[in-house]
Protein backbone atom coordinates (compact mmCIF):
# COMPACT_ATOMS: atom_id res chain seq x y z
CA UNK A 1 0.00 0.00 0.00
CA UNK A 2 2.69 2.76 0.71
CA UNK A 3 4.15 2.12 -2.39
CA UNK A 4 0.85 3.34 -4.43
CA UNK A 5 1.69 6.92 -4.61
CA UNK A 6 4.99 6.56 -5.65
CA UNK A 7 3.86 4.17 -8.81
CA UNK A 8 1.30 6.23 -9.18
CA UNK A 9 3.78 9.64 -9.61
CA UNK A 10 6.10 7.34 -11.55
CA UNK A 11 3.29 6.75 -13.93
CA UNK A 12 2.34 9.74 -14.70
CA UNK A 13 6.18 10.71 -15.25
CA UNK A 14 6.42 8.61 -18.02
CA UNK A 15 3.12 9.95 -19.45
CA UNK A 16 3.93 13.06 -19.70
CA UNK A 17 7.63 12.15 -21.02
CA UNK A 18 6.00 10.12 -23.58
CA UNK A 19 3.65 13.16 -24.73
CA UNK A 20 6.16 15.63 -24.92
CA UNK A 21 8.81 13.43 -27.05
CA UNK A 22 5.34 12.57 -29.17
CA UNK A 23 4.85 16.95 -29.62
CA UNK A 24 8.31 17.01 -30.54
CA UNK A 25 8.54 14.17 -32.75
CA UNK A 26 5.26 15.27 -34.82
CA UNK A 27 6.55 18.66 -35.72
CA UNK A 28 9.91 17.34 -37.13
CA UNK A 29 8.09 14.22 -39.17
CA UNK A 30 6.14 17.37 -40.76
CA UNK A 31 8.94 19.42 -41.56
CA UNK A 32 10.16 16.14 -43.17
CA UNK A 33 7.71 15.65 -44.81
CA UNK A 34 7.54 19.69 -46.08
CA UNK A 35 10.91 19.04 -47.63
CA UNK A 36 10.18 17.59 -51.08
CA UNK A 37 13.99 16.78 -52.59
CA UNK A 38 14.42 18.86 -56.46
CA UNK A 39 17.51 17.18 -57.56
CA UNK A 40 19.71 18.04 -60.86
CA UNK A 41 22.12 15.83 -62.26
CA UNK A 42 24.93 17.23 -63.80
CA UNK A 43 28.19 16.49 -65.35
CA UNK A 44 30.04 14.16 -68.00
CA UNK A 45 29.74 10.31 -68.92
CA UNK A 46 30.54 9.01 -65.43
CA UNK A 47 27.30 10.69 -64.06
CA UNK A 48 25.08 10.19 -67.65
CA UNK A 49 26.18 6.99 -67.06
CA UNK A 50 27.82 5.77 -70.32
CA UNK A 51 29.09 1.95 -69.62
CA UNK A 52 25.33 0.93 -68.32
CA UNK A 53 23.07 1.10 -71.26
CA UNK A 54 20.52 1.30 -72.65
CA UNK A 55 20.71 4.99 -73.66
CA UNK A 56 18.10 7.35 -74.40
CA UNK A 57 17.75 8.82 -77.85
CA UNK A 58 20.08 11.88 -77.47
CA UNK A 59 23.62 12.02 -78.21
CA UNK A 60 24.30 12.67 -74.54
CA UNK A 61 24.25 8.36 -73.89
CA UNK A 62 22.19 8.65 -70.40
CA UNK A 63 21.22 5.85 -68.87
CA UNK A 64 18.42 5.10 -66.48
CA UNK A 65 21.00 2.64 -64.75
CA UNK A 66 23.24 5.20 -63.91
CA UNK A 67 23.78 5.93 -60.23
CA UNK A 68 21.51 9.37 -60.77
CA UNK A 69 18.14 7.89 -61.74
CA UNK A 70 18.92 4.86 -59.12
CA UNK A 71 18.48 7.34 -56.41
CA UNK A 72 16.06 9.62 -57.39
CA UNK A 73 14.31 6.23 -57.95
CA UNK A 74 15.21 5.31 -54.48
CA UNK A 75 14.31 8.33 -52.68
CA UNK A 76 11.31 9.36 -54.30
CA UNK A 77 12.14 12.82 -55.43
CA UNK A 78 9.57 15.24 -56.20
CA UNK A 79 11.35 16.44 -59.30
CA UNK A 80 14.35 15.14 -60.98
CA UNK A 81 16.28 16.66 -63.96
CA UNK A 82 19.16 14.56 -65.82
CA UNK A 83 21.20 16.87 -68.04
CA UNK A 84 24.68 15.15 -67.61
CA UNK A 85 26.09 14.67 -71.12
CA UNK A 86 28.70 12.46 -71.99
CA UNK A 87 31.65 13.90 -73.06
CA UNK A 88 31.22 17.18 -71.58
CA UNK A 89 33.87 19.42 -69.69
CA UNK A 90 33.10 22.27 -67.51
CA UNK A 91 32.21 24.55 -70.27
CA UNK A 92 29.90 22.56 -71.44
CA UNK A 93 28.36 22.51 -67.87
CA UNK A 94 28.33 26.00 -68.21
CA UNK A 95 27.11 26.93 -71.18
CA UNK A 96 24.13 23.51 -71.61
CA UNK A 97 23.15 22.47 -68.65
CA UNK A 98 23.02 25.00 -66.01
CA UNK A 99 19.43 26.30 -67.56
CA UNK A 100 18.10 22.89 -65.49
CA UNK A 101 19.19 24.88 -62.19
CA UNK A 102 16.64 27.12 -59.93
CA UNK A 103 16.30 28.40 -57.01
CA UNK A 104 13.75 25.81 -56.10
CA UNK A 105 16.74 23.12 -56.59
CA UNK A 106 17.28 21.60 -53.87
CA UNK A 107 20.01 18.80 -54.36
CA UNK A 108 22.85 18.94 -56.86
CA UNK A 109 25.32 16.36 -58.37
CA UNK A 110 28.20 16.30 -60.43
CA UNK A 111 31.44 14.44 -62.31
CA UNK A 112 33.03 16.67 -63.84
CA UNK A 113 36.85 17.48 -64.93
CA UNK A 114 38.34 14.63 -66.28
CA UNK A 115 37.61 15.01 -69.57
CA UNK A 116 39.05 19.17 -69.15
CA UNK A 117 41.98 16.88 -68.35
CA UNK A 118 42.66 14.95 -71.40
CA UNK A 119 40.80 11.65 -70.21
CA UNK A 120 39.96 10.05 -73.10
CA UNK A 121 43.27 10.67 -75.22
CA UNK A 122 45.67 9.65 -72.10
CA UNK A 123 43.99 6.57 -72.22
CA UNK A 124 44.80 5.95 -75.84
CA UNK A 125 47.75 6.69 -75.58
CA UNK A 126 48.29 4.36 -72.75
CA UNK A 127 46.19 1.56 -74.14
CA UNK A 128 48.01 1.53 -77.82
CA UNK A 129 51.44 3.17 -76.76
CA UNK A 130 54.47 2.59 -75.17
CA UNK A 131 55.09 2.97 -71.90
CA UNK A 132 57.19 6.17 -72.74
CA UNK A 133 53.81 7.81 -74.41
CA UNK A 134 51.72 6.81 -71.59
CA UNK A 135 54.43 8.45 -69.36
CA UNK A 136 54.36 11.69 -71.08
CA UNK A 137 49.92 11.52 -71.44
CA UNK A 138 49.48 11.38 -67.70
CA UNK A 139 52.40 13.32 -66.45
CA UNK A 140 50.65 15.83 -69.05
CA UNK A 141 47.40 15.38 -67.64
CA UNK A 142 48.66 15.33 -63.76
CA UNK A 143 50.42 18.87 -64.52
CA UNK A 144 46.91 20.08 -65.81
CA UNK A 145 44.84 18.98 -63.21
CA UNK A 146 46.91 20.79 -60.46
CA UNK A 147 47.79 23.65 -63.13
CA UNK A 148 44.47 25.22 -64.82
CA UNK A 149 41.66 22.53 -63.75
CA UNK A 150 41.02 24.25 -60.33
CA UNK A 151 40.26 27.31 -61.68
CA UNK A 152 38.08 25.69 -64.01
CA UNK A 153 35.95 23.87 -61.39
CA UNK A 154 35.88 26.94 -59.27
CA UNK A 155 33.93 28.54 -62.22
CA UNK A 156 31.67 26.29 -62.56
CA UNK A 157 30.73 25.29 -58.61
CA UNK A 158 30.41 29.14 -58.71
CA UNK A 159 27.72 29.10 -61.27
CA UNK A 160 26.02 26.09 -60.13
CA UNK A 161 26.10 28.13 -56.90
CA UNK A 162 24.69 31.31 -58.31
CA UNK A 163 21.69 29.13 -60.39
CA UNK A 164 20.55 26.82 -57.50
CA UNK A 165 21.35 29.27 -54.18
CA UNK A 166 19.15 27.23 -52.22
CA UNK A 167 20.82 23.41 -53.10
CA UNK A 168 23.24 21.07 -51.77
CA UNK A 169 26.13 20.60 -54.08
CA UNK A 170 27.29 16.88 -53.92
CA UNK A 171 30.61 16.59 -56.48
CA UNK A 172 31.49 12.94 -56.99
CA UNK A 173 35.15 11.82 -57.81
CA UNK A 174 36.03 9.07 -60.23
CA UNK A 175 36.99 6.30 -59.19
CA UNK A 176 40.91 4.16 -59.75
CA UNK A 177 39.92 2.36 -62.88
CA UNK A 178 42.59 -0.18 -62.58
CA UNK A 179 43.62 -3.48 -60.48
CA UNK A 180 47.95 -3.31 -60.91
CA UNK A 181 48.02 -7.67 -60.64
CA UNK A 182 48.38 -10.28 -63.50
CA UNK A 183 45.55 -9.49 -65.62
CA UNK A 184 46.77 -11.76 -68.97
CA UNK A 185 49.30 -10.80 -72.31
CA UNK A 186 46.95 -8.57 -74.32
CA UNK A 187 46.15 -6.10 -71.03
CA UNK A 188 47.90 -3.00 -70.14
CA UNK A 189 50.80 -3.56 -68.10
CA UNK A 190 50.88 -3.39 -64.14
CA UNK A 191 53.37 -0.01 -65.28
CA UNK A 192 51.08 1.89 -67.20
CA UNK A 193 47.87 0.63 -64.60
CA UNK A 194 49.82 2.10 -61.92
CA UNK A 195 50.79 5.40 -63.59
CA UNK A 196 47.07 5.66 -64.68
CA UNK A 197 45.87 5.24 -61.10
CA UNK A 198 47.81 8.05 -59.67
CA UNK A 199 46.38 9.82 -62.17
CA UNK A 200 43.42 9.06 -60.36
CA UNK A 201 44.51 9.87 -57.47
CA UNK A 202 45.77 13.14 -58.32
CA UNK A 203 42.41 14.35 -59.79
CA UNK A 204 40.34 12.79 -56.99
CA UNK A 205 42.47 15.23 -54.26
CA UNK A 206 42.12 18.83 -57.06
CA UNK A 207 38.30 17.99 -57.20
CA UNK A 208 38.31 17.17 -53.63
CA UNK A 209 39.99 20.69 -52.59
CA UNK A 210 38.33 22.75 -54.95
CA UNK A 211 34.61 21.08 -53.88
CA UNK A 212 35.64 21.77 -50.08
CA UNK A 213 36.61 25.50 -51.30
CA UNK A 214 33.08 25.86 -52.67
CA UNK A 215 31.32 24.83 -49.61
CA UNK A 216 30.60 21.61 -51.71
CA UNK A 217 30.33 17.58 -50.26
CA UNK A 218 33.19 15.69 -51.77
CA UNK A 219 31.97 11.89 -52.38
CA UNK A 220 35.57 9.86 -52.77
CA UNK A 221 34.00 6.80 -55.18
CA UNK A 222 37.74 5.30 -54.88
CA UNK A 223 36.88 2.95 -51.75
CA UNK A 224 33.68 1.74 -53.34
CA UNK A 225 35.54 0.42 -56.52
CA UNK A 226 38.21 -1.06 -54.61
CA UNK A 227 38.87 -4.50 -56.09
CA UNK A 228 36.22 -3.98 -58.66
CA UNK A 229 38.48 -2.16 -61.43
CA UNK A 230 39.82 -3.58 -64.68
CA UNK A 231 41.42 -6.75 -64.39
CA UNK A 232 39.38 -7.73 -61.31
CA UNK A 233 37.74 -11.15 -61.38
CA UNK A 234 34.62 -8.94 -60.86
CA UNK A 235 35.57 -6.01 -63.36
CA UNK A 236 33.05 -3.07 -63.02
CA UNK A 237 34.81 -0.94 -64.95
CA UNK A 238 34.68 -1.95 -68.88
CA UNK A 239 38.10 -2.73 -70.51
CA UNK A 240 37.79 -1.68 -74.57
CA UNK A 241 35.55 -4.16 -75.38
CA UNK A 242 32.74 -1.15 -76.22
CA UNK A 243 34.92 2.12 -77.70
CA UNK A 244 32.62 4.30 -76.37
CA UNK A 245 31.99 2.59 -73.25
CA UNK A 246 35.71 2.11 -72.60
CA UNK A 247 36.74 2.88 -69.15
CA UNK A 248 33.68 3.60 -67.60
CA UNK A 249 31.60 1.81 -65.25
CA UNK A 250 29.01 -0.85 -66.22
CA UNK A 251 25.95 -1.52 -64.57
CA UNK A 252 27.18 -3.00 -61.26
CA UNK A 253 29.72 0.04 -61.16
CA UNK A 254 27.05 2.63 -61.09
CA UNK A 255 24.76 0.68 -58.54
CA UNK A 256 27.48 -0.72 -56.42
CA UNK A 257 30.36 1.58 -56.86
CA UNK A 258 28.81 5.00 -57.39
CA UNK A 259 25.24 5.12 -56.07
CA UNK A 260 26.47 3.64 -52.22
CA UNK A 261 29.21 6.60 -52.23
CA UNK A 262 26.32 9.07 -52.80
CA UNK A 263 24.29 7.27 -50.32
CA UNK A 264 27.10 7.31 -47.98
CA UNK A 265 26.88 11.15 -48.22
CA UNK A 266 23.39 12.08 -48.61
CA UNK A 267 22.42 9.33 -45.38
Amino acid sequence: MPHRPLARALAALVALATATLGALAVPAAAQAAAAPIHYVALGDSYSSGVGAGPYDLSTCLRSQKSYAPLWAAANNVASFRFPACGGAVTADVLNNQLSSLSSTTTMVTITIGGNDAGFADVMTSCRFGSTSNCTNAVNEAKAFATGTLPARLDRTYAAIRDRAPNARLIVLGYPRLFETGSCGLLAMSSQKRILLNEAADVLAQVTADRAAAAGATFADTRPTFAGHGVCAAQPWIRDVTGVIEAYHPNADGYRHGYLPALNAVTG
